[in-house]
């Protein structure tokens, strides 16, 4: 079924169960004089058990929302609740801990560390976390993302998909309450980043994960339950369930404007 493109609702318009949520988000960067403010005064939330994709131009705040969202930055202004836990000013710390465990995170760039089997590497924040991991625990998420032939393998002996479907195993292994992706099909040929993406859709159909993920390809925004748009720290504008033609239509409105 194709999808179709909603009337977008008040910029930023969340629901009342989101898992991650962020009200009144200023960040500014630089001092007095050079100051640059990269959010400003936004208002989301992300949906539980949703996939949400952050677009917009370089420089509108893209990957400066998903730090603020995860706990990586600290914000100038403003409020952020992360499962249920406000963590505006919780310390670097408790930061740490919620992170191990509540958050995960896919980058563009793998990040595997090269040394490690792919079953290694998934083990990793298990360990950070100070758990032991479990051999079955850690190939059954293997399994599930089509690797269960790979586990020994290391990252040098993987395809790029390959390498990105263990990195979402390992951000999958301590079940976070959120799956943060920065650009997680840009070093991705397209048929790998259709298994990519596939994936991800299934995680979210299947076991209730949200997704909150940066891209700048319409084609992988359109694979998301609802699109956010910014420019100049600010959201501007939303779609839900739209198509990549739709999603690169409404970029390219704003981009003239």
């Amino acid at each position: 079924m194709p999808k179709t493109q909603t009337q977008p609702g008040p910029p930023g318009a969340g629901t009342a169960t989101g898992a991650v949520e962020l009200t009144g988000v200023t960040r500014v960067y630089g001092s007095r004089g050079t100051e640059v403010r990269a959010l400003d005064t936004v208002d989301v939330a992300f949906p539980a058990g949703s996939w949400t994709a952050v677009m917009g131009p370089s420089g509108s705040g893209k990957s400066t929302l998903l730090h603020c969202a995860a706990g990586l930055e600290r914000v100038t202004a403003g409020r952020v609740m992360l499962a249920g836990r406000d963590i505006t000013r919780a310390s670097d710390a408790e930061l740490t801990r919620l992170r191990r465990t509540q958050v995960g995170f896919v980058f563009q760039s793998f990040n595997l560390i090269g040394s490690l089997t792919a079953e290694q590497n998934v083990a990793m924040p298990l360990r950070l976390a100070g758990r032991r991991p479990s051999r079955r625990e850690v190939r059954a998420v293997l399994t599930a993302v089509g690797l269960a032939d790979r586990v020994r393998h290391r990252p040098r002996e993987l395809s790029g998909g390959q390498q990105q479907r263990v990195a979402i195993a390992r951000a999958m292994v301590t079940r976070p309450a959120v799956l943060f992706a920065d650009e997680p099909t840009g070093a991705l040929d397209s048929r790998s980043a259709r298994v990519v993406l596939g994936l991800l859709r299934s995680i979210v159909d299947n076991a209730g994960q949200t997704i909150v993920m940066v891209t700048h390809d319409p084609a992988a925004a359109a694979c998301a339950d609802q699109i956010l748009v910014l420019r100049d720290g600010r959201i501007v504008d939303r779609l839900e369930r739209a198509s990549a033609r739709q999603v690169a239509d409404r970029l390219a409105r704003w981009e003239e404007e």
